[in-house]
């Protein structure tokens, strides 16, 4: 267990296009090989933890001993942007795309941000890069005062304004109400404020960006340990992809520098807990504009701060360095793009291991609620269950843990009958407390088994009947932790129930 763990997100570092690629117009991307071709490119450090050695990353350097445990993680999740590539992150995979306008925003939704906010119109409404949408209609921009509202291939709705036409505070004040129009079916992941300078065709963004988030529709890792008291701390843009949900103290920064600085900062006061940090201008300053050497020398940075701070770190602590998606500076096209993301976990005097390509950017998550302890304190609390049982005929005592969305835990154990029928599992007496007491969000169960000789080596699987009970609250990704031979193993609800029954679905049809 773990006191701190610090998890930095190299935003669009990706790694090698997904073999759904084709599905994004991403086929061939590969962001850290088009870097890796720069001059500037000098990441020894990042080597040594074991980068070269991912599956699939054969155009680095490998080493035989890696200084840190590796894997290659493959995004689940039906996008390839910051909004869905940190929810997978932190636990919540999307099945769904959210939606995306590449012929503009429709007329009701525009006509309603005219309405609500009273500007005079807007300009654009196009799909455009950052840089050049200001560059073309900036001057109509300072001419009228109507904002520049455009989008991305990813889901977003950006408005552009110049700082003296649109003050800042008042582009923040348009954003919030396009946050609060674009909601169910026109629910993007991200509504972005981008305020720049400059006259006369030269225009320049600034550093005032500031996105509106779409809150996670499920149960986040930043949940969990806010309800069990973690401290989490965020720091760059991670405040605001979550919406602040979750979140104890942010420290936003305004660039990759900005970041490392806040690293440090939080490193010498000691801070516990969960440390979750963005930087940003990977993706941003360099891989959105296409700047290959930029890009490498901004990388380069980051590992010779690294050099100084891995040292700082004590057995107390865990790094864990990744990434959300791609952005190929090297590619034809300035968006994001479709690829696999790296995972470099490091502890001092850890083990060296190379898990191979891992399914979900979600194995973050569960490696951090391990690390700090949620799991093992969920598997304690379904053991002490277990003495409660009343198991007279089998003299099988099981023992039930259910963490709830808001970091709560109900907790049950089997009640046996002479009618075997009648008999309660200790899965469905927790769920029965917990929905009882108007729990409805629920991101994990723990099962413990003792037998007659109090041994807990048993392996417990949740019956078809406990398992239909939980499929009326949970999504198949909802998961279930058994602890075999001192090892926890942790299953979803679709590995043992892959159909359910659904009242609900059939009346949809």
């Amino acid at each position: 267990m773990k006191k701190r763990i610090f998890l930095i997100v190299l935003d669009s570092l990706g790694i090698g296009e997904l073999p759904d690629a084709h599905l994004f117009g991403d086929i061939g991307t590969n962001t850290l090989k088009s870097i890796s071709k720069s001059p500037n490119f000098n990441i020894p450090n990042l080597i040594s933890l074991g980068l070269g050695n991912i599956d699939g990353v054969d155009y680095l350097p490998t080493v035989k001993s890696h200084l840190g445990k590796i894997a290659r993680l493959r995004e689940k999740s039906m996008g390839k942007d910051t909004t869905v590539g940190h929810f997978e992150l932190s636990g919540v995979v999307m099945e769904k795309p959210l939606p995306t306008y590449p012929n503009g925003f429709p007329k009701e939704i525009i006509d309603l941000f005219i309405e609500k906010t009273g500007v005079l119109g807007i300009l654009c409404n196009k799909p455009y890069s950052g840089t050049e949408v200001i560059r073309d209609y900036g001057d109509e921009h300072i001419r009228t005062g109507k904002p520049i509202v455009y989008t991305s291939a990813d889901s977003v709705f950006q408005i552009a304004a110049h700082q003296d036409i649109i003050e800042v505070d008042e582009l923040y004040k348009l954003c919030e109400i396009a946050r609060e129009i674009l909601q169910g079916k026109h629910g993007v992941g991200r509504v972005i404020a981008r305020p720049f300078t400059g006259y006369n065709g030269q225009y320049t963004r600034t550093q005032w960006r500031r996105d509106y988030s779409l809150e996670a529709p499920g149960i986040t890792m930043l949940d969990i340990l806010m309800g069990r008291g973690v401290k989490v701390t965020s720091i760059g843009k991670i405040y605001d992809i979550f919406a602040g949900r979750g979140i104890c103290c942010s420290l936003p920064t305004h660039s990759n520098s900005d970041g490392m600085a806040a690293l440090d900062e939080v490193e010498a006061n000691g801070t516990e807990g969960l440390i979750f940090a963005n930087l940003v201008d990977f993706d941003m300053v360099y891989g959105h504009r296409n700047n290959v050497n930029g890009y490498a020398s901004a990388l380069s940075e980051f590992d010779k701060w690294l050099g100084d701070f891995l040292p700082k770190l004590t057995p107390d602590d865990l790094l864990i360095i990744t990434a959300d998606h791609g952005c190929d500076p090297g590619d034809i096209s300035t968006d994001h793009t479709r690829e696999y993301v790296p995972a470099i976990i490091y502890e001092k005097d850890g083990k060296s291991e190379n898990l191979g390509t891992v399914e979900g950017l979600d194995f973050v998550s569960k490696t951090v609620l391990s690390e700090l302890g949620i799991m093992e304190e969920l598997i304690a609390c379904a053991l002490e269950a277990s003495k409660n049982a009343y198991s007279p005929y089998s003299e099988f005592c099981v023992g039930a843990a259910l963490l709830c969305g808001d970091g709560s835990i109900y907790t049950g154990a089997n009640i046996e009958n002479s009618s075997y029928s009648m008999t309660l599992c200790a899965e469905r007496v927790a769920f029965s407390k917990a929905v009882f007491e108007g729990k409805r969000q629920f991101k994990g169960i723990a099962i413990v088994s003792v037998d007659k000789e109090g041994n807990t080596n048993t392996a417990c699987i949740p019956c078809g009947a406990c398992l239909q009970f939980m499929s009326e609250f949970c999504q198949p990704s909802f998961e279930i932790y058994r602890k075999i031979n001192g090892k926890t193993e942790i299953y979803h609800l679709s590995d043992f129930l892959p159909c359910s029954f659904s009242l609900r679905e059939a009346d949809t049809k």
